[in-house]
């Protein structure tokens, strides 16, 4: 007996049914990043390692255990994008788009990291990203904040999600800070959990992100960062806060809050819902302002968010706000016998032609009438056509209302301007 031939763990497929609030979901996220203007980039799924290495940090745990990396024909190390931010910036280098007039850029795909399967975190993930090059002030990133929470208002899901905000400073205050951290923390190595230990010495501000309660109560007598933060972030995080409440929008100041990767610098923020488990965290982004010259670009500030596809579907569905029932077909055609199959075509082709956004079906499979209209019933169609001999005589049509369950003859002339006023 053959093996059952499966997916690889932590990669799924969607089929139309599920694809139905995707479809609506970034039928709205294309809207409105288009109404700030922004424009869409499509970018390669591979990039060579060394980019990301360089970018995101050696030590981060998306270098040291998450990517997808093999060496090609010709040896060289090539990674599938653990995110998308890096191979954006790649691309704005490569191809000279730093000295445009609108640098605003948004992109949507699969990436990709070996994680640990489990609810709102894949192995192949989906994310919608933005990015903004070339402005430092903070108005740029209340737009952003503006931006995502038009998102949220539109989706309905605004009540749902908190913003937290923080400000990480520059290289030098983290810098700075983490020396203090380490100090600190070394006085409670014994009572640090592995992966704590681990990061201490690599990575300590991850350590603020630890999940466990007991090494949370001793970071409440930590150093904070923003004691370690210049006096130019600090204004920049201030003037930005003001703004924010300024809109009438809701916010904490998480001062733990780090990011996960080391290009990050100042204004950090996340987008967080309590109702999808322990992977709370729905968007997230914030400033990149030396990550362009690191890459080996002209010194140039940015700022950018991803939104996690996957667990905006499982908060939408959480919160059962989306119907599922979406019209899949507006108009159902039955003909009756095989010789009556072309008048159905050209039927079809003619409503097509004057009105190229409804969904139409022709029934083709070799059923009897009753099993053909059962179908149509059951399908959610606003109407259906009946197309038989004593039809195609009288030069008229069958139609079935199926949402009055009322029925009339119409001749082709009377269907095509009715099909207006039932759609």
């Amino acid at each position: 007996m053959n093996k059952e031939i499966k997916s690889i763990r932590g990669m799924h497929d969607y089929f139309p049914k599920d694809l139905k609030i995707w479809n609506h979901i970034e039928t709205i996220l294309k809207e409105v990043l288009t109404s700030y203007c922004y424009l869409e980039i499509r970018l390669p799924l591979l990039e060579k390692t060394e980019i990301f290495k360089r970018a995101i940090g050696h030590v981060t745990d998306v270098v040291e255990k998450e990517m997808y990396s093999f060496n090609d024909r010709k040896g060289n190390s090539l990674t599938l994008r653990p995110e998308g931010t890096v191979g954006c910036v790649r691309a704005i280098i490569q191809n000279h788009s730093l000295h445009k007039k609108n640098n605003r850029f948004w992109y949507l795909g699969p990436m990709f990291r070996y994680e640990r399967p489990q609810k709102g975190r894949y192995r192949q993930f989906h994310q919608l990203g933005a990015e903004v090059f070339g402005l430092d002030r903070e108005d740029i990133d209340l737009e952003m904040i503006l931006l995502t929470n038009r998102l949220w208002k539109r989706m309905g899901i605004d009540s749902y999600l908190t913003l937290e905000i923080n400000s990480i400073g520059s290289k030098t205050d983290r810098f700075q800070y983490k020396k203090k951290l380490v100090l600190f923390l070394e006085k409670y190595q014994n009572l640090l959990d592995q992966d704590c230990k681990r990061r201490l010495y690599t990575n300590p501000l991850r350590i603020l992100d630890t999940k466990n309660i007991e090494i949370q109560k001793i970071l409440e007598k930590a150093p904070l960062l923003t004691e370690y933060i210049n006096l130019s972030s600090h204004n920049h995080f201030k003037n930005l806060c003001s703004m924010i409440s300024s809109y009438g929008i809701q916010y904490k100041h998480n001062k733990k809050l780090v990011r996960g990767l080391d290009y990050y610098n100042n204004t950090v923020f996340e987008w967080k819902s309590n109702k999808i488990g322990s992977k709370d965290a729905i968007c997230a982004g914030g400033r990149y302002d030396s990550l362009i010259e690191e890459m080996g670009g002209p010194k140039t500030p940015a700022i950018g968010f991803a939104i996690g596809i996957e667990r905006l579907v499982l908060l939408i569905q959480s919160l059962k706000i989306f119907s599922e029932n979406i019209q899949d077909i507006d108009i159902y055609i039955i003909f009756i016998g095989e010789h009556n199959k072309c008048h159905a075509l050209n039927l079809s082709e003619e409503i097509r032609n004057l009105h190229p956004r409804l969904k139409i079906f022709i029934n083709f499979f070799d059923q009897n009438l009753k099993k053909k209209i059962k179908n149509a019933i059951n399908s959610s169609a606003r109407i259906a056509i009946l197309i038989g001999d004593n039809e195609i005589e009288k030069e008229c049509f069958l139609v079935k209302d199926l949402k009055k369950e009322k029925e009339f003859y119409l001749s082709k002339t009377q269907l095509i301007v009715q099909v207006k006023d039932f759609f």
